[in-house]
């Protein structure tokens, strides 16, 4: 991907789309694990059978984190060099930081998963080599709330860290906001949970909670708004810092290609189509399912949106 649409391509572009989608998907596993121990800290018992979001959350987290990796390593101008990143730590780098973050997490929530999918795994051909760790997994399953508890203070650092990723950058206005992480960490959250009731419908669906489902549905509208409102400070802070901040930030909303994605798919996909929806087809958050779906569809495409948009605009609206 080296042209950009319109004239802004003159700026020249150094990370391209597989960082978005990279920085989406590691959003989403972050938001989804979190969405998925939420609803099981939800049942007093915690115990199975699990819940079809519990599950989908799970799945989803593992898989999204290390596709998101495999992206992330064949952008890399060196790929085969990348294990050299897991053996050499610099403690004031924030990717150095990331990768300890992500050399945690992703071990960890692929084991969580396998704990909840156990019962499913123990009729599978993997069976014999689970049984070779079954001590381990009886002393996880028995301390599940400890070790949830860990797993989610990762997710969350995960949420943030994707944000800090771009944030580090002191060169790139845009970029260089302490808002940017938060936001990264809401609109992942919102993304988790959107995922979450999307696949716990479609691959799940006997074990969906219509209680839980509403549960989701408010937790996601209480997300959006704070989403928009993290979107409108960091606009608002580069525009009051005066300068070439106040013109990238007038820029990025008013001029070219970008500007008209942050609108059409950023704000209409992840704010306005599933506000519209909740108001009207969700009111009272009822059990539609096909309107429930395209509200989780739309909300994770704005989100992906809100990640190409801050990516690409980022490095092409610099100022005067």
């Amino acid at each position: 991907m080296n042209e950009i649409w319109g004239n802004e391509s003159v700026n020249a572009i150094v990370w391209h789309w597989p960082i978005a989608l990279y920085l989406f998907l590691a959003g989403l596993s972050s938001g989804a694990m979190m969405t998925a121990l939420s609803v099981e800290w939800m049942n007093p018992k915690r115990k199975a059978p699990w819940d079809a979001f519990v599950k989908a959350g799970v799945l989803i987290a593992p898989i999204t984190i290390i596709v998101g990796l495999i992206v992330l390593i064949f952008d890399l101008t060196k790929p085969l060099n990348f294990y050299q990143l897991l053996i050499h730590y610099n403690l004031k780098s924030v990717m150095s930081l990331g990768v300890l973050l992500l050399l945690f997490y992703t071990p960890l929530c692929a084991i969580y998963a396998i704990l909840r999918f156990r019962l499913t795994l123990s009729k599978s051909f993997l069976w014999p080599v689970m049984n070779l760790f079954g001590g381990v997994l009886d002393f996880l399953e028995k301390n599940s709330l400890w070790f949830g508890r860990l797993v989610f203070a990762l997710a969350g650092g995960v949420g943030v860290y994707t944000g800090f990723l771009l944030s580090a950058i002191q060169t790139y206005p845009l970029y260089n906001s302490p808002i940017l992480p938060i936001l990264f960490l809401a609109s992942g959250l919102s993304s988790g949970i959107a995922a979450c009731i999307c696949f716990g419908i479609l691959l799940f669906s006997e074990e969906v909670s219509k209680e839980k489902t509403k549960y989701l549905l408010t937790m996601d509208l209480r997300v959006i708004p704070i989403e928009s409102l993290l979107l409108f400070a960091l606009f608002v802070g580069l525009y009051f810092q005066g300068g070439d901040k106040a013109l990238v930030a007038l820029s990025a909303l008013s001029e070219g290609s970008w500007a008209m994605i942050f609108w059409v798919c950023v704000v209409g996909f992840s704010v306005v189509i599933p506000s519209v929806i909740a108001l009207t087809a969700l009111k009272n958050h009822a059990y539609k399912v096909n309107f429930i779906l395209l509200n989780s569809i739309s909300i994770m495409l704005g989100v992906f949106a809100l990640r190409m948009y801050i990516l690409y605009a980022g490095q092409l609206y610099l100022g005067a």
